[in-house]
Formats: structure tokens, C-alpha cells, sequence
């Protein structure tokens, strides 16, 4: 089964999957859409999702047990794994590992676009408390780049 794929403006979509805000509240991401390309089922027991970042967008600072798998299609941006902080760009590779922080950050002037690949069955992430807060802010390497 095709699916087709189209540039809807400026933003990649998938026209028969849903397009939805990602933790629009502004306090967890900022200007973050996501598509389920592929739910969970007994044949396939990962989800894939489409995220995409306006320009100066930013998704959500998180952990959880589960992994991740990213690739980047679009863009150019900032990605914060545990204490660090990377550049990334169209078609890096990036594997999140449990327990560990991690956010993505669209540069100015540029949308970020990727594929996220995770397990179907797993735990839900969990946002950094204020204390928690504190002590990243304390790693000069990040602290410019937290959101949250």
C-alpha cells in the first residue's frame, strides 16, 4: 500500500494522517506539529512519527525508559542528549538511549523535520522537575539551550 507524501507550503505532511500540535501548551515544546505515520500493530511493533519544528521551534526536554531512533529529513538544529549539546542537520542519525534527557531544537530561520521510532509498548516521558531544572542549568555546555 503508497501513501503519498506532498509539501503542504512549507510543511511535509502526509495528507490521510492526522496532523497534530505536539504539547502546544508552550511550556513543554513551542511551534511542534507530529504525524503518526505508522501506529503500532500486531505485525509492527513500533510507532513511527513525523515531528516538525517552525523556525525557533522546540520539543518537548524529556527521559523515559525507552529508546529512541531519529533521523532528520529537514532542516537544521540543535539536538541535547544527556549533557551535550550537537548540531544536526538533513539526515543524521541520532539514537536516544533510556534515561536520558534529551530535546531538539529547530535553528532560527529553519524548520526541523524527523522521523522518531520508538516501541509501541513503553513508558511515558517524564518532564524535569524544578530541581532537577537547577542542576541541568548548571552545565554551562546546555544551559543556553533548555527549554522547558
Amino acid at each position: 500500500m503508497i501513501f503519498p507524501f506532498e509539501i503542504d507550503g512549507e510543511s511535509f505532511r502526509w495528507p490521510q494522517v492526522d496532523l497534530k500540535a505536539y504539547n502546544s501548551s508552550g511550556t513543554q515544546s513551542s511551534g511542534m506539529s507530529k504525524q503518526i505515520l505508522f501506529d503500532v500493530d500486531e505485525n509492527l511493533p513500533v510507532e513511527i512519527r513525523y515531528f516538525e519544528a517552525k523556525a525557533g521551534g522546540y520539543s518537548a526536554l524529556e527521559l523515559h525508559q525507552h529508546v529512541h531512533g531519529v533521523i532528520i529529513l529537514r532542516g537544521k538544529g540543535h539536538a541535547l542528549l544527556g549533557s551535550e549539546i550537537q548540531p544536526v542537520k538533513a539526515f543524521d542519525r541520532i539514537f536516544v538511549p533510556p534515561a536520558t534527557w534529551h530535546q531538539f531544537y529547530a535553528d532560527e530561520g529553519e524548520k526541523l523535520g524527523f522521523i522518531c521510532i520508538v516501541k509501541g509498548e513503553r513508558d511515558k516521558p517524564a518532564r524535569p522537575t524544578q530541581e532537577q531544572i537547577t542542576e541541568l542549568q548548571k552545565n554551562p555546555a546546555i544551559c543556553d539551550y533548555l527549554r522547558y
